[in-house]
Formats: C-alpha cells, sequence, structure tokens
C-alpha cells in the first residue's frame, strides 16, 4: 500500500476516533498512531492531516453542507462523514496535493470501509465541493 494511501486511513480512522471521543483523545489519538505504522513519513503525515482537519472541522463541516443538499451532518454515517471531513480539508488546505488524487483516494476509502452506496456519495460531494473551491 502507498505510503500516503495508509496515512490517508490512519488519519481518518483517528478523526473517527476523535469525533466519538471529542479533544480529550487527542493523546491517545497520537498513541493510536505511533501504533499503527513503523514507518514515520506514514505517522507524520497522518498526524499532520489529522490534527489540521480537525482544527479545521467547522469550515470543513460547512462545505461538507453546502455540498450534500439533501444529507444532514446528523444523518451521515460516520465513516462517510471523517471520510469527507479529511478530504475537504485536503481539497482546501492542502495544495500540494491534486484535487483528483484526494476524491479518487477518498472514493477507495469509501469502498474499503463503508457502505456500497458511500462510493458514488462521497464522489458526488467532493466534486461540488472542489467546484465551489476553485470558483
Amino acid at each position: 500500500m502507498d505510503r500516503r494511501t495508509q496515512a490517508r486511513e490512519v488519519s481518518m480512522q483517528a478523526i473517527f476516533q476523535l469525533d466519538i471521543q471529542g479533544d480529550s483523545a487527542f493523546e491517545e489519538i497520537r498513541r493510536f498512531i505511533t501504533r499503527s505504522t513503523n514507518d514515520g513519513m506514514v505517522r507524520q503525515l497522518a498526524m499532520q492531516w489529522t490534527k489540521g482537519t480537525w482544527d479545521n472541522i467547522e469550515p470543513c463541516d460547512e462545505m461538507i453542507k453546502a455540498a450534500a443538499i439533501k444529507w444532514q451532518m446528523s444523518r451521515l454515517s460516520f465513516v462517510d462523514k471523517n471520510i469527507l471531513r479529511l478530504s475537504v480539508y485536503q481539497l482546501k488546505f492542502c495544495d500540494d496535493i491534486p484535487s483528483n488524487v484526494v476524491i479518487n483516494e477518498a472514493i477507495e476509502m469509501a469502498k474499503k470501509f463503508s457502505s456500497q452506496q458511500s462510493p458514488g456519495f462521497i464522489n458526488g460531494v467532493l466534486d461540488a465541493v472542489k467546484k465551489k473551491i476553485e470558483s
């Protein structure tokens, strides 16, 4: 598995845990990321993306809400919501990552971790977010 793909998966899982447990779990998240891999680059990226997403959760959620017109955040599965949060963070704040890579990686995570309908839903939401960012 590609190192950046692995870092995305670890980061999404960490954001999922923060979503459930809140800010008080950040030290536990650090330990989770450390235990998840022996690769220093994967650890660094996962921590950077987790912290960046969590620090920007409100603007990311607002962009998701605007793009997922017929869906309320409370109706999204925790997995889908946190794949979207990480991906929106990367689309908006990580200029070094091409948007098509972010979207493709999100779709692959949805295929691996979520329901059969999730990849199409996530693709549609992220495409709308991408267009909004680019305009």
